[in-house]
């Protein structure tokens, strides 16, 4: 069969998909990721170990399918998004571990650039907030810290652009270019002209020639080097998309109004905006979906992101409350319910709609009746509960809201959708793969090269296998004032 291959460079660690024409799975591999917390707030990773975990889980399924007999058509690529690394392209040294989406490092220097004035302007110009989530914040850090003097050439870049880089042959070849979903995560990239934008750079720093070119998300970015990766020597990359944009194509929202929710390291709701760039709305973020060249015009996106759901599951599971995370569903199942459990998951400040740096992650209404059971159960409805509020803030920004489409882990659990669709007032529907972000890249790089035809053609691929209906909402309702005044004390 002709194979498109998908790269998915998440938060938490590596996978390569090998999808075929129907967009169903023949074979994936997966390595989880370092993560290093220097500080309270801090996250980083190693950029050499994304890039070993790369190449090792593109060899594994290139060479199994290979020796299966098929071919691979093209590769498609997808990635944690604002996570931001710092190098020299001359030599390929990299000035320090790469500071990861969720660091807070930032904060203070966002609070003193909103008090100058400057966030209706970043607004209008990037559809973003002046947070520390974002990539221009950490590139001026790692400026301020003497790294771009005369014995440097600083290039900075996101993951994506830093894996074509090296997978085309970094120092010897590499390709230095990213594409607008990625670009417009950085408070750098005009919303309106797709490129970066010179009073950004200014503020923050930052000059043209440090940052990579941007091309439309479909279209021949470069080849992989067989120096790199021998098994797909020559095979062209494609696709390229960040991976909630992924995970929106992947999830076939191409109508505007339809709403995908990924619960990966966090929780994050994109809706499909159309071809005009969104007004504001409070509390979320306007960025651009896609550019798909040739096959059609520029898409928009509202979103809202939690900043940890299954990093939360994975903080219990490393406590010791399970053995697997894939065990904190029947762990909830344990118990009736809560007990009264609130369960603040801001390990890393809230994110939508709330966009509070400082607040720091809580666990509320303990007593000595309470055992595991209770604590998974009320992470399970805060999960639930921040989604709540996005979906609660679109409504209010006059989205209508048709269903939600539901992928990542912990979409797995029964529990969390039917509470989603409660909270949410919405019909919540789990797709048929919850690797919708891999799928989202395949099906972008298979277009380029002509294995797919059309968006309508990707619709027909996608269904749903489960629909989840909202219930009587007079608990959850009653649940959910109660964590958001536990919020405040957060």
């Amino acid at each position: 069969m002709e194979l498109i291959l998908a790269l998915d460079a998440g938060t938490s660690g590596v996978r390569t998909v090998a999808f075929d024409p129907d967009l169903e799975v023949v074979d994936d591999s997966y390595l989880e990721l370092t993560q290093y917390f220097p500080a309270p707030g801090e996250v980083e990773h190693d950029p050499h170990e994304i890039t070993r975990l790369a190449v090792s889980t593109l060899r594994d399924v290139a060479s199994r399918v290979r020796d299966a007999g098929h071919h691979i058509a093209a590769l498609g690529l997808t990635n944690q998004r604002e996570t931001t690394v710092g190098f020299d392209r001359e030599r390929g040294d990299i000035f320090q571990r790469a500071i990861v989406w969720q660091d807070r490092r930032t904060a203070a220097l966002c609070r003193d650039l909103e008090d100058e004035g400057h966030g209706d302007t970043v607004r209008a110009t990037t559809g973003l907030v002046l947070d520390s989530y974002f990539s221009a914040t950490k590139m001026k850090w790692m400026l301020e810290r003497g790294l771009a003097d005369d014995a440097l050439r600083p290039s900075f870049s996101t993951i994506d652009t830093w894996l074509l880089w090296t997978l085309s042959g970094g120092v010897e070849s590499g390709v230095f270019v990213t594409e607008p979903s990625n670009a417009s995560r950085t408070l750098l990239m005009d919303l309106a002209t797709l490129d970066w934008s010179p009073a950004m750079m200014t503020l923050f720093g930052v000059s043209r020639a440090m940052l990579a070119d941007v091309r439309a998300s479909a279209c021949s970015f470069a080849v992989v080097s067989g120096d790199v990766v021998p098994e797909l020597a020559g095979v062209p990359v494609t696709g390229v998309l960040g991976d909630q944009q992924s995970a929106l194509f992947g999830q076939a929202c191409f109508a505007p109004g339809l709403v995908k929710a990924t619960y990966g390291t966090g929780a994050f709701l994109l809706a499909n905006a159309g071809d005009k760039i969104p007004s504001v709305v409070n509390g979320l973020l306007s960025t651009v979906a896609w550019d798909l060249g040739a096959f059609g015009s520029t898409s928009y996106a509202l979103e809202g992101s939690a900043f940890v759901a299954g990093a939360a599951v994975q903080w219990l599971r490393d406590l010791g409350f399970m053995k697997s995370s894939s065990d904190l569903e029947s762990l909830a199942l344990s118990v009736n319910d809560s007990a009264g459990i609130q369960f603040v998951p801001a390990f890393t400040g809230l994110g939508s709609p709330f966009w509070d740096a400082d607040a720091r992650g809580a666990i509320m209404g303990l007593s000595r009746s309470v055992g595991k059971g209770e604590i998974a159960r009320a992470l399970v409805e805060a999960l639930a509960y921040q989604v709540r509020a996005i979906t609660d803030s679109f409504r209010d920004g006059g989205l209508e809201l048709g269903e939600l489409r539901a992928d990542g882990g912990a979409a797995a659990m029964d529990l969390l959708l039917q509470l989603q669709a409660t909270n949410s007032r919405v019909d919540v529907l789990r797709s048929s793969t919850l690797e919708a972000t891999a799928r989202g890249a395949a099906s972008v790089a298979g277009l380029e090269v002509g294995l797919w035809s059309s968006l309508d053609e990707l619709s027909e691929r996608w269904r749903g296998v489960a629909r989840f209906q909202p219930k009587d909402p007079v608990f959850v309702d009653a649940g959910y004032e109660a964590w958001r005044r536990a919020l405040e004390r957060a």
